[in-house]
């Protein structure tokens, strides 16, 4: 906290009058970060009525959201303590990261839904939003955490990336 009070210019105690400690500073930097990636995906989902549309563009908004703002995108999901978490710190539930989570998974059940050949069963609905999301953060996170490798062109990978999730759930 003392590092942050020294980078805004103001006292370490002033701080503590915001936020009760780091874990809650942390914690709302998270709430913020989801609400502005909850926005951005309820504006998608109100402007594409097709379910395998508004998966794309979520998927390469949610990717887009942590390059355009890579520090948040460390906060909430690389460096928040998981032992912070695990204490209750950060309640997930009904937090703004089940609201962003649950587009991705609404999009998830209605392309299921709309495509009777899927192979992917509607029982499995979160299954299958937990890996499509655990392969858009890998992607991202490497993306952000390691620019020195000689990656294809990034588009290419995004691109490739929301191809192969969106085979998935037609197929």
């Amino acid at each position: 906290m003392r590092k942050i009070a020294e980078k805004i210019e103001y006292s370490p105690t002033t701080i503590y009058l915001y936020f009760k400690d780091k874990s809650d500073l942390l914690v709302q930097i998270c709430e913020e970060t989801f609400a502005g990636l909850a926005k951005k995906l309820e504006a998608i989902d109100a402007k594409y009525d097709d379910p395998f549309e508004g998966l794309k563009e979520g998927c390469r908004a949610y990717i887009n959201f942590a390059l355009k703002h890579p520090n948040h995108y460390k906060v909430v999901f690389i460096m928040m303590p998981q032992e912070e978490a695990d204490a209750g710190q950060y309640e997930y539930v009904g937090s703004m990261g089940d609201k962003a989570f649950s587009y991705l998974r609404e999009n998830v059940a209605n392309c299921i839904k709309q495509n009777k050949k899927s192979r992917v069963d509607v029982v499995d609905v979160d299954v299958a939003s937990q890996v499509i999301w655990a392969a858009l953060h890998g992607l991202t996170s490497l993306l952000i955490t390691h620019k020195d490798f000689p990656w294809a062109s990034r588009e290419k990978l995004i691109g490739q990336m929301i191809d192969m999730i969106i085979r998935t759930v037609q197929e």
